[in-house]
């Protein structure tokens, strides 16, 4: 009797609050993938209200974009530095100030502004988020539930974005779009503040400020080169020159890290952990595979089949089900497998559901069509991504998990970037070489099957590249 009513009490405080650090991890991981994906639904209306040129709306969305990528390995290592709890609840205050002024933003130029500083919060709050994950979290079979309800609430939060942006837009205004992150950042500030949840000092090291400006100018630069490809093409000097200098500018950062630094922002001895090395590989990859799914179905649905963007919004929502469930599956699966089954299972499930995809034209059915092989990729993607984002920070010492939570966020985003610069201009080449013989409908739908394609040999890739990943410890 005494030992049952003292080990009860032991038992439940540390489910309660492994249930408080994880619920804290994942509404801001919902928080940043929301807020990346309810905007583009109300930038019409944006663009009326505020005037903004066809040029300048672009920026809404990529200097969100531009700050998130450029400026995430640097979060990652203040997260080390000074602990995630701090830096999270920093990212969170400036998130939710910069949706503040981007809510009451009366000019583009405010507006903007805000996106970037939007950016930089977000880039502070993801490997925060992944650093509480992996220092909370240390049993096998706990930490890959942990990865595999993170890895749901993103996918939770982009399924919401798309449907909540067109109906928040229409029933009331696209500032609320701004504005609904303010009560919610609100509460997780204090949420944070009051988690014990990272809440170690971190190492007391003074930050790598080379390291810092040529590492973030870089991705920066380089992000910013394969954003211009849009309007320019890929051999012109917009291009060039940044997408020439962030790779200069990168290899004057790996330089510094490995020889200059006496205590690196990244240190490449991580680099030696073979997880670290494939994982951030297979997410370089996996992000090309990500837009391919999302982005392009949602203009084959809306610039082929005629769907509004709300109606393209629920017509992606069986799949965002999908996704999430078996992302819980993944991570039920993932400490008895290991990551080595898993990822191949997701690339056949890729390389099915593209290619079914690529047949699609402007008289497929939606069942058929559509919903029919998108379920398919979204089962691929829920196997894939909790997998490669545990492979890429497993074995990882305590003090490094802030770095190498942004370094796994950077691969995916910066992959993502490029990704959707190079399969929007085959989409383009390949619709301008049909245009003459057929409808616009029936050019665009060419274009997009080829981006299938091409989304089914990078599921072919992630398989063979992950034959290196690091075979499967058993108990």
């Amino acid at each position: 009797m005494t030992s049952t009513s003292t080990a009860t009490p032991g038992v439940r405080p540390q489910a309660g609050l492994a249930w408080l650090v994880l619920s804290l991890a994942c509404a801001c991981q919902f928080m940043v993938i929301l807020d990346a994906s309810i905007v583009n639904v109300a930038l019409p209306s944006v663009r009326e209200d505020l005037g903004f040129t066809p040029t300048g709306l672009a920026w809404v969305v990529n200097g969100y974009l531009l700050t998130f990528a450029g400026f995430m390995l640097l979060g990652g290592r203040a997260a080390d530095l000074f602990g995630p709890r701090r830096i999270l609840a920093a990212g969170l205050s400036l998130f939710s100030a910069a949706s503040l002024a981007g809510g009451l933003a009366t000019s583009p130029e405010v507006l903007v502004a805000a996106r970037v500083a939007q950016g930089v919060g977000a880039a502070m709050m993801a490997p925060a988020t992944l650093a509480v994950i992996n220092t909370f979290f240390t049993e096998p079979n706990a930490r890959a539930r942990a990865f595999g309800a993170w890895s749901a609430s993103g996918g939770v939060g982009g399924m919401v974005g798309a449907v909540a942006g067109g109906a928040i837009t229409t029933g009331l205004s696209w500032r609320w779009v701004f504005l609904v992150n303010v009560p919610i950042g609100a509460v997780l500030v204090v949420v944070a503040m009051t988690s014990p949840a990272g809440t170690r000092a971190g190492r007391r090291e003074s930050l790598d400020l080379t390291g810092a400006v040529t590492g973030t100018t870089g991705l920066a630069a380089l992000v910013y080169g394969v954003m211009q490809s849009a309007d320019h093409g890929w051999t012109s000097l917009p291009v060039v020159a940044p997408v020439v200098a962030g790779l200069l500018l990168l290899f004057v950062f790996t330089v510094v890290e490995s020889r200059l630094a006496v205590r690196p922002m990244v240190p490449l001895r991580l680099f030696r952990i073979r997880g670290v090395a494939v994982g951030n590989g297979m997410l370089l990859l996996f992000g090309g595979i990500s837009i391919a799914m999302w982005y392009f179905t949602s203009l084959f649905l809306q610039n082929v089949l005629g769907y509004s963007a709300l109606q393209a919004g629920l017509g992606q929502t069986p799949a965002a089900v999908v996704f999430v469930l078996i992302a819980r599956l993944a991570a039920a699966l993932l400490p008895r497998t290991g990551a080595r089954p898993l990822a191949p299972a997701g690339s056949a499930c890729f390389l099915a559901g593209f290619c079914w995809l690529a047949q699609a034209h402007t008289g497929t059915g939606y069942v058929t069509g559509v919903l029919g092989p998108t379920l398919l990729v979204a089962a691929g993607i829920g196997l894939t991504f909790p997998t490669l984002m545990a492979a890429a920070t497993a074995d990882v010492p305590e003090g490094d998990a802030g770095t190498i939570g942004g370094l796994a966020q950077t691969a995916g985003q910066v992959g993502g970037s490029i990704g959707l610069a190079v399969l929007a201009a085959v989409a383009g080449a390949r619709a301008a070489s049909e245009a003459g013989a057929s409808s616009p409908a029936a050019a665009l739908a060419a274009g997009y099957d080829l981006v299938f394609l091409v989304a089914a040999g990078l599921g072919l890739a992630i398989a063979v590249v992950s034959l290196l990943l690091p075979r499967h410890r058993r108990g």
